[in-house]
């Protein structure tokens, strides 16, 4: 097993624990304490958060089978994603600073990256033998 497939695969499951004690914090412990806008856009991060663990398993999988620089520069950008825009709505659920809600666009385009380039990176052609 790769050093990447390890980090990347050890992330998405610190990624994905996170998530769901976030998902539980909002319907447990915030439910009565934020406003349903508020509480919708929290579980919304919990949510996304857990999509992109689960993407960062599957590209520590990937790099595995297919070593390859985009597979590494993919799980930075969902990394990344993952920071600016989970931790951008949490930020502003827990707040209200509607700043906050300006950097989730920027989040959400770092992800979209981060598929762009696993996707590239699976129809990629590879050397035969």
């Amino acid at each position: 097993m790769s050093h990447w497939t390890r980090y990347w695969i050890g992330l998405g499951a610190v990624f994905g624990l996170l998530s769901v004690v976030a998902g539980a914090l909002g319907v447990h412990a915030l439910r009565d304490t934020l406003d349903p806008g508020a509480l919708n856009t929290f579980q919304t991060a919990a949510r996304f958060q857990m999509y992109h663990a689960l993407a960062l398993v599957l590209t520590g999988l990937l790099v595995d089978r297919w070593p390859s620089r985009m597979l590494v520069a993919a799980g930075w950008l969902f990394t990344a994603g993952v920071v600016l825009f989970c931790g951008s709505l949490y930020i502003l659920a827990l707040t209200g600073i509607g700043v906050f809600g300006a950097v989730a666009p920027v989040g959400g385009a770092v992800l979209l990256g981060g598929w762009a380039l696993l996707i590239l990176s699976v129809f990629k052609k590879r050397k035969v033998g």
